[in-house]
Parts: C-alpha cells; structure tokens; sequence
C-alpha cells in the first residue's frame, strides 16, 4: 500500500486539483480515493490498479464540482505541485515563461482536451486507460489529443513569436 500512495498519490492529486480547482479539496479526494482502495479486494483490481485509482478519483472530484460549482485558475498549483530541476536562473526564468504559456495555452482549450491531454502527459495513462476513466472511446480520446495537441502548438508558436517580437 505504501508504494501505491508514493506512486499514485502526486498525480492524483494534480487531477484531482485540476477538476474541483482546489487544493485542499484535492487532497481530500485523494484520501477517500486511498481509503475506498483499502476496501477493494485486490483480486477485483487486477492489472487495472491505475485505471481504477484515477476512475474513482475522478468520480469523486466530479461530485464535489457538481455539489459546490465553484471556479478558479490552477496555474499556480500546477507549477508549485512540479518537480524542479534546479536548472540555472536564466534558463529556469524561460523554462517558467515556457512553461506559463503552455499552461495558459492548455487552459484556453475546451475541458475534455484538457482532461485527456493531463491524464495522457502528466499522468502517463495508455489511451485505453484514459478511455476507461472518462467513459469516451479510445478513438474519442485520440482525437480529442490530437486535436488538443496541434491547437497547444499553434498557440504556444503565437506567443513565442509574440515574445521574441518585444
């Protein structure tokens, strides 16, 4: 069980925050998501422990949303829930500049491509795997990336052209 928190426990949090847009709501999702897997027998999961920890966590993010509806931007948790590199301080300040514009990009996209493109990078869920979590096709969720992708690179060239302008 230990592994399985250190595993799971970061990226699900970052979902998580992503779908309630609240830290501590997130964190609360994660821990009824580890408790309800304390309960599972562990012959039912399978192979599909991931699948399975990011279905039921989505599930219960989606409940908070629907109960509370409340919004705000992520960008901040996002970043400050990332791994640092420590790289030198110029090339960190165009990393972060980077980095924002991907963010701001990826947040001007419609919900399912954001959804889909974070379980798929962040997360490193197959398409299948993505497919079962959010109950579309595999071939939905391979549009939906593809489609979410060519769009980030349009945007995220606008702004660098945009930046190197200035």
């Amino acid at each position: 069980m230990r592994s399985v928190l250190a595993q799971h426990e970061g990226p699900l949090l970052r979902y998580a925050a992503r779908i309630t847009r609240n830290l501590e709501q997130a964190r609360d999702v994660v821990q009824d998501t580890f408790l309800r897997l304390c309960r599972e027998h562990p012959e039912r999961l399978n192979s599909h422990l991931t699948e399975w920890l990011f279905t039921v966590c989505r599930n219960r993010a989606l409940d908070i949303v629907r109960k509370e509806s409340r919004t705000r931007a992520l960008t901040e948790i996002d970043l400050s829930t990332r791994e640092s590199a420590d790289p030198s301080p110029d090339v960190a300040a165009e990393k972060r500049e980077s980095t924002c514009d991907v963010f701001r990009a990826l947040d001007e996209l419609p919900v399912n491509q954001q959804e889909v493109i974070r379980l798929k990078f962040q997360n490193d869920l197959s398409y299948r795997e993505i497919s079962r979590v959010t109950n579309l096709s595999v071939s939905n969720v391979g549009f939906l990336i593809h489609t979410g992708i060519k769009t980030l690179r349009q945007r995220v060239r606008a702004l660098e052209g945009v930046s190197h302008e200035d």
